[in-house]
């Protein structure tokens, strides 16, 4: 499988840029009382990487939600798996995924948690891949804006597999 893939971001591009992403959301979110919700599988090493370079104190939430179904292209049906174990009521949520592709899965997850009555919800993502939305969700934190290539490492997926890599690459069947 390894050898189907092409560098994308390498292992120091994406640290460098959740490094940027961390001093932002440090500014933007100074005094404020935050809930950084990871949204996974995928996001584990993002989230992990991304809370480290936040020089703030938040609580850390997690929502298990699929729309892959195991496939290279999304099922369009939104299934939640894990819900969050804390209230977001009042406070301001910051949603982190590893990628935005159709857009459907932060769709509903969007209108579950805005149902919550957050003072706020904001999107952070590793990946955007505006190309192939579906349905228009705000993105306001992005690490990197790509093509449509599916892609593979830094905690994204084929059936499970390659999550591992340290970098970010595109897999060619």
């Amino acid at each position: 499988m390894r050898e189907r893939i092409t560098p994308l971001f390498s292992e120091a591009q994406i640290r460098a840029r959740i490094l940027e992403l961390g001093s932002q959301l440090t500014q933007d979110y100074a005094g404020k009382d935050l809930v950084v919700i990871g949204l996974l599988n995928g996001v584990f090493p993002f989230i992990a990487d991304l809370v480290r370079a936040m020089e703030l104190d938040f609580d850390v939430s997690f929502m298990q939600v699929t729309s892959y179904g195991g496939g290279m292209h999304s099922t369009g049906e939104v299934h939640i798996l894990k819900d969050l174990d804390l209230s977001i009521q009042g406070r301001h949520a910051l949603v982190v995924e590893d990628i935005v592709d159709t857009g459907l899965t932060l769709f509903k997850v969007g209108n579950l948690l805005k149902d919550r009555e957050p003072q706020s919800l904001k999107i952070c993502t590793l990946l955007d891949k505006p190309s192939r939305r579906k349905v228009q969700v705000p993105v306001d934190y992005v690490g990197f804006t790509i093509e449509d290539h599916f892609v593979v490492g830094y905690g994204l997926d084929l059936e499970g597999k390659l999550r591992n890599l340290p970098y970010v690459g595109v897999y060619h069947p």
